[in-house]
């Protein structure tokens, strides 16, 4: 048996995040949700996802298989009703459907998940559900989904110690150190929810965090840092100044002051010095984004919204972002004043208007922003990137 993470009709929605990758390779909290979806089944996980992904991110094969909507945060409720379904079963949840079991023959296709219900034998899943189907659900949600793999991640395990000269505030027990993790003279703060550090990853002294809070392997948080969660880093991560409620999926930095609050970035981001963000309008009013689908501005039903930014895109030093910006891939961004609230992929310029970020300029850049980390630049990372290129221009 295996499972499928199929984007079900949701990968438009969540763009510019999935340009670059299936929704089941999103990190709201400590793992990715395929990587929770593996540590919880002991099955194989593969992906339903757009054609000019499947090359990195393939489907799997087995004779029974239980396809999953990729968005949902697999709680151990869904999981155990997941695993439960037999040949022929959809599990629903008012209307919606969640799952399905099946044999191991070519996967449904993205908008026959609204009409499954129809056809396979419904059975009704009446647990709480978090899902992710907008970009800013990734913040929204991320203290749910660190709680989530706090739990799976430690349960029978013992952190490692933390030195004496950390003050700690709340229950020590919900501070977990993998093995090479340093924290120096810092604050850390578990009222509000578990605090994680990754394999070889450094808090340096001086820093501040208040729980749920995730620093993945080897990311760093720089001296002084004010860390307000719920915030999510994934490995690699460099983290300096004032942070609040934000999600980086991985080897993206934010290593100077200023802030950036309510927020997602990609993979392969960098933050300039002083560059800031919005994350509340004056009116104290709904934040408006840009959303892919739709191909305007919608309303995000959030007071508090910041940026989203795609993978390897940048950002000059002194940039300054409006409340609901929205950046897509390979995109480089400088100059004064705000930039429009829609930065399109491969955009290179500001305020004064953008040029075309010619696409084998782009690539060097990303092969040597990778190099750096000791990650290859594959010939399928480009291939994606060039598709992305060739569709958004």
């Amino acid at each position: 048996m295996s499972i499928l993470l199929a984007d079900a009709g949701h990968w438009k929605h969540l763009l510019p995040l999935t340009f670059t990758r299936p929704i089941g390779m999103l990190r709201p909290g400590i793992l990715t949700l395929n990587d929770a979806w593996w540590r919880m089944t002991e099955m194989p996980v593969g992906f339903v996802t757009e054609g000019y992904l499947q090359e990195k991110f393939p489907a799997v094969k087995s004779e029974t298989l239980r396809e999953v909507d990729a968005s949902l945060l697999p709680t151990p409720e869904l999981v155990g009703a997941v695993l439960d379904l037999e040949l022929g079963q959809a599990l629903t949840h008012q209307g919606r459907t969640l799952a399905f079991c099946r044999p191991g023959i070519e996967p449904v296709v993205a908008t026959d998940w609204s009409n499954l219900s129809t056809y396979w034998n419904a059975k009704a899943f009446a647990g709480e559900l978090v899902s992710f189907t907008r970009p800013w659900h990734l913040f929204q949600h991320c203290g749910k989904a660190i709680i989530n793999d706090f739990v799976l991640i430690t349960e029978g395990r013992r952190s490692q110690r933390m030195g004496a000269q950390n003050t700690v505030i709340g229950d020590p027990n919900l501070i977990f150190l993998e093995e090479g993790a340093v924290v120096e003279a810092s604050i850390l703060n578990t009222n509000g929810g578990p605090i994680y550090i990754g394999h070889g990853a450094e808090v340096m002294e001086g820093a501040m965090l208040r729980g749920p809070i995730v620093l993945g392997d080897h990311a760093q948080i720089k001296m002084g840092a004010k860390i307000y969660g719920p915030s999510a880093f994934g490995p690699e991560c460099r983290i300096g100044g004032e942070v609040n409620n934000s999600v980086m999926l991985g080897y993206s930095n934010k290593g100077h002051d200023g802030f950036l609050g309510n927020s997602v970035l990609g993979e392969w981001c960098n933050l300039g010095a002083d560059t800031n963000n919005s994350n509340l309008k004056n009116t104290y009013g709904d934040v408006k984004a840009w959303s892919y689908a739709e191909e305007a501005m919608v309303n995000t039903d959030l007071q508090f919204c910041g940026s989203i930014m795609g993978d390897h895109s940048k950002s000059g030093i002194n940039t300054m972002f409006n409340t609901g910006t929205v950046a897509g891939v390979c995109a480089n961004i400088f100059g004064g004043d705000f930039p429009p609230k829609h930065i399109p992929s491969f955009s290179w310029g500001g305020a004064s208007g953008f040029d075309l970020y010619e696409f084998e300029k782009a690539m060097e850049t990303c092969k040597r922003v990778m190099e750096r980390r000791k990650v290859d630049f594959t010939a399928s990372d480009k291939a994606i990137l060039k598709a992305v290129f060739e569709a958004t221009r």
